[in-house]
């Protein structure tokens, strides 16, 4: 912002962090309570209303280029990229054309003249980066969104440009491994190919199961045993009681972790708890101390090295457990379990023989801060049949709302949106207070306008009960919460996870991602029923 850089935020919600900057290593502004701003425009839209803000900067930007080729004025668009790099720009513009302003407007919960100045300033910078988390992905249409932000980015030539791009944030090690290493329940011909060429074995090709997958498979006892390599399954996924009974359902559980989490208490009808060090923890293998290799979120790849003495002598790592159930189960098959596992640069060398992009692996590690994995947009290189990117049109969805909820008269009172606080990381809690929003010292609360909460007939401060609609007509309920006045748009609330997740149906989530709708959860407020106050506080004990 300092050096001239225009910073548009799209959210719902009022948020301290995107609104001011207060420097960590700055002690003055720490001290003084002092910050400064970082956004030039902040546009709050309706839940699950990107994909209409989207498309409506979209339909500006055409309208003007069709204006600037009538007066022979310069193109809007980057027509020598698109030309050079893109396929289906007619199709989507057809798309674009048969958007209705008023179905933009309404669904975007945006004016007309707000989403026509984030388009002005849209087309007025020279390079744009698009960055989106949770609440863009967290919602049924959640593919054609990312892709009408991909839309967006082409007309102008925002992809493969110095300065500008598509930055999904991704900052958790799995999303982040995944990222490097291509490994999730469905695996690519060529990905297994390489490993059958490699290790000389017949490998599975049937799918796996995700999270939302697997909690079925569990449910109806074609999963039988479930293992965790760290995480709070219990807790972070979706449809709380259900995903309990799922894991009770299992023969065996296991939970591979370097601290104690609920899912520790959801077992199956045998269960383990494995210790295991922490990446700050001094690796210590057979053949001396061990690093592990991560990707940052700049796409280097580079050592990480534990710094502190392992808590016990007894605690292993997870290669190393790993390695070692997998000598239980296979014998010394495909390869050696004990002797890779002794130095992890002998794994390396096998990922390097595997996957793409990381031959001499472990030399390249050498190189102060490791090196630069790349990826393939930045390049303009797009893995599709015409090596093109793809346009990608979609109609806007018709109702957000789940249409069989609608068809049943059952009219919502407001949509929720899950999310975390202040003292929270993932599913794990630092403590009771939300600094980002005002609360302090509790977090059975819901966050919803004053006047929402008086035209539903309750009072600030009030406990109500949260319920869920869906299509299945089951219950789900969440109760003694707190009623928060909040700079909120009408109609929305917003509480915290994973308190709220009981409310997530099991089958509510994105089309074509099984990506859980935590963000989009239509629901009814009603009277704390007596009692639920207290039933509340121990559920979430």
């Amino acid at each position: 912002v300092k050096r001239g850089a225009q910073v548009v935020c799209f959210n719902p919600l009022k948020e301290r962090g995107l609104e001011r900057f207060q420097h960590p290593q700055h002690p003055f502004e720490m001290l003084s309570n002092g910050s400064e701003p970082t956004t030039s425009a902040y546009f709050r839209p309706a839940l699950g209303g990107d994909m209409a803000a989207m498309r409506g900067i979209a339909k500006f930007l055409l309208q003007w280029e069709r204006e600037a080729q009538a007066k022979g004025e310069p193109a809007v668009f980057d027509h020598a990229f698109i030309a050079e790099h893109t396929s289906g720009l007619d199709d989507y513009l057809a798309a674009v054309d048969a958007t209705s302003w008023e179905h933009i407007v309404k669904q975007s919960g945006l004016t007309l003249a707000e989403i026509e100045l984030a388009a002005r300033m849209y087309r007025k910078a020279e390079r744009v980066i698009m960055c989106w988390a949770m609440g863009v992905t967290q919602h049924r249409h959640s593919v054609p969104t990312v892709q009408e932000i991909v839309n967006l980015q082409l007309l102008r030539g925002n992809v493969g440009k110095p300065g500008a791009g598509l930055s999904p944030v991704r900052g958790h090690s799995n999303v982040q491994g995944d990222r490097t290493m291509g490994i999730d329940e469905k695996p690519r011909a060529a990905l297994l190919d390489a490993i059958e060429k490699r290790f000389k074995f017949r490998v599975p090709r049937a799918h796996g199961h995700n999270a939302v997958l697997a909690i079925k498979a569990m449910e109806e006892g074609l999963a039988k045993v479930f293992i965790a390599l760290g995480g709070n399954f219990a807790q972070a996924t979706p449809d709380t009681p259900r995903t309990h009974a799922a894991l009770r359902n299992c023969a065996l559980t296991v939970q591979i972790s370097t601290k104690l989490n609920r899912s520790h208490l959801v077992t199956g009808r045998d269960a383990l708890i494995l210790p295991c060090l922490g990446r700050t923890e001094i690796d210590m293998q057979a053949e001396g101390p061990q690093g592990v290799t991560v990707e940052d979120t700049f796409s280097m790849v580079h050592l990480s090295n534990g710094q502190l003495r392992a808590r016990s002598p007894h605690l292993r790592s997870e290669p190393w457990i790993i390695a070692g159930m997998a000598k239980a189960t296979l014998g010394n098959q495909p390869i050696d379990w004990e002797y890779a596992v002794a130095d992890y640069n002998r794994i390396r060398s096998m990922i390097a023989d595997v996957i793409p992009g990381f031959a001499n692996f472990n030399e390249r590690l050498q190189h102060p801060g490791g090196f630069h994995l790349g990826n393939n947009a930045a390049d303009r290189n797009f893995r599709t049949a015409t090596g093109k990117a793809r346009f990608m049109p979609h109609a806007l969805p018709a109702e957000l709302v789940n249409a069989k909820v609608l068809a049943r008269g059952d009219t919502p009172d407001l949509i929720l949106q899950t999310l975390r606080s202040h003292d929270q990381y993932n599913t794990t809690l630092y403590g009771l207070d939300d600094r980002y929003r005002g609360v302090f010292g509790l977090r059975e609360v819901v966050f919803v306008s004053e006047a929402d909460i008086r035209r539903l007939g309750f009072e600030p401060g009030e406990h109500v009960d949260l319920v869920s609609l869906w299509e299945d007509g089951v219950e789900r309920r969440v109760s003694g919460f707190r009623l928060v006045p909040y700079d909120i748009p009408d109609g929305q609330a917003a509480a915290y996870y994973p308190e709220t997740n009981p409310l997530v149906p099991l089958e509510s989530y994105g089309e074509g991602t099984y990506t859980p709708t935590s963000k989009f959860i239509a629901i009814k407020l009603e009277k704390a029923k007596a009692g639920n106050r207290i039933e509340a506080v121990l559920a979430a004990d």
